[in-house]
């Protein structure tokens, strides 16, 4: 591993790190992104992607001796060696990491890290799968709820059909607490999807308001791929006609829509409570 000190704000170094938090162009361009916190660096490194450089401020780690190597020995069951070969570990003062620090209360460490681009062919699903499928999604923050939905619930994957947003942004890590990390995450275009699902013999329930039944009365203990639209315009007639069901979120009150995060969560653990009758 390769040590270096660096306090200006100048250092090409730091500039490119601002310049990975701010453009997906230069995500793109790299094949890098920045992961921060421990936390979401340890989920990181478990789904095997591999670090390229890690920058530690050690007044705000109380002068651990952190390295890339100690947070594998945690994982090593999912981690191999070459995650961490080569790695950059550069120490940079409190001032200057306050000033890249993309969050407000952080952990002293953030990490440029490489791209791990998952196909639908990638995928290895269980019999009986439970996958998430969100159609053009835009805000990273609602990615990034879902994601985590996804992990509690232990669903099998998530797909993003026609996807309006970089998936790794670092609003969507953040939101995500890692679980972009630890779900595996693809994105293809819906026709693909639609194709890889009905070859598998998987199920889709489109959740929608229009000709649908109540999301408890689906059988979901099969193979099921739950399948939402963003919140302003809902689902397109692609998905709605591929669909084996349609189903809905009793709406109780005066608005006829929730966050698609908050009606991920209550579809999964649907699925999970059928699961486990």
């Amino acid at each position: 591993m390769k040590n270096e000190i660096v306090t200006s704000a100048q250092n090409p170094k730091i500039k490119n790190l601002l310049l990975l938090q701010e453009k997906s162009k230069a995500r793109r361009e790299q094949g890098l992104f920045v992961v921060e916190g421990r936390r979401e660096l340890e989920h990181c490194l478990e789904g095997g992607y591999e670090v390229k450089t890690v920058f530690v401020c050690p007044s705000i780690t109380e002068g651990s001796d952190f390295s890339v190597a100690e947070m594998m020995a945690d994982a090593p069951e999912k981690s191999s060696s070459s995650v961490t070969d080569g790695v950059q570990y550069i120490e940079i003062p409190e001032q200057l990491y306050k000033k890249v620090a993309y969050r407000d209360s952080t952990e002293g460490i953030i990490a440029e890290v490489a791209y791990k681009a998952l196909s639908l062919e990638d995928l290895r699903l269980p019999e009986n799968p439970l996958i998430v499928v969100l159609e053009s999604v835009e805000k990273p923050g609602n990615l990034g709820a879902v994601l985590r939905s996804a992990d509690a619930a232990g669903a099998d994957a998530v797909l993003i059909g026609d996807p309006l947003t970089d998936l790794y942004n670092p609003n969507l890590i953040r939101a995500s607490i890692g679980a972009v990390f630890t779900v595996p995450v693809v994105a293809a275009p819906s026709a693909e999807i639609i194709a890889f699902l009905k070859a598998r013999g998987i199920q889709i329930l489109t959740a929608q308001l229009q000709d649908s039944s109540f999301y408890y009365d689906v059988d979901m203990r099969r193979g099921t791929a739950i399948v939402m639209g963003t919140e302003s315009t809902g689902l397109t007639q692609v998905w709605r006609q591929a669909a084996d069901a349609h189903i809905r979120i009793p709406m109780l009150g005066r608005l006829d829509s929730l966050n698609v995060s908050v009606s991920a969560a209550i579809l999964l653990f649907e699925a999970v409570r059928q699961r486990q009758e």
